[in-house]
């Protein structure tokens, strides 16, 4: 299990927009299960939506990114650089998310070649699907 000190010593986001809390399953290169402790207090409940508070799909997708970003940065050969997005495919929300939840995210690691790769991602809430898609990355310096 590693904890936000160690993720931050894989991927390069800081709070407020790291958006994992702890990696339970890390193999470097093919995939990476995470966790999100969706906290009431969290900047973005601010505003989206005062009275009714549900995490943004976009902050999901942004999870399971950092979530495959510690999974493909952990390669020896990464370490150091940065994973950005290429783009998001087939990305659908089957349910919200609210403060209280334990979002699980899961992403593995489905092609590569060169710095651009996809991950097959989804995020779960109770064993729920609440969001699945391809996320597309190219790793920089």
């Amino acid at each position: 299990m590693l904890d936000k000190e160690e993720i931050k010593k894989i991927i390069p986001q800081r709070e407020p927009f790291l958006m994992i809390d702890e990696v339970e399953e890390n193999i470097p290169g093919e995939r990476a299960t995470a966790y999100k402790y969706v906290d009431e207090a969290e900047w973005y409940f601010q505003g989206h939506f005062p009275g009714n508070p549900i995490m943004p799909g976009v902050l999901i997708a942004e999870s399971l990114a950092q979530t495959g970003a510690v999974a493909i940065l952990s390669k020896q050969e990464n370490q150091g650089k940065n994973a950005l997005f290429g783009g998001i495919d087939k990305m659908r929300f089957k349910k919200q998310v609210l403060p209280g939840d334990k979002l699980k995210l899961e992403v593995k690691i489905i092609k590569q070649k060169g710095p651009i790769g996809v991950g097959e991602a989804i995020a779960s809430v109770n064993g729920d699907v609440v969001a699945r898609g391809e996320l597309t990355f190219a790793i920089v310096s």
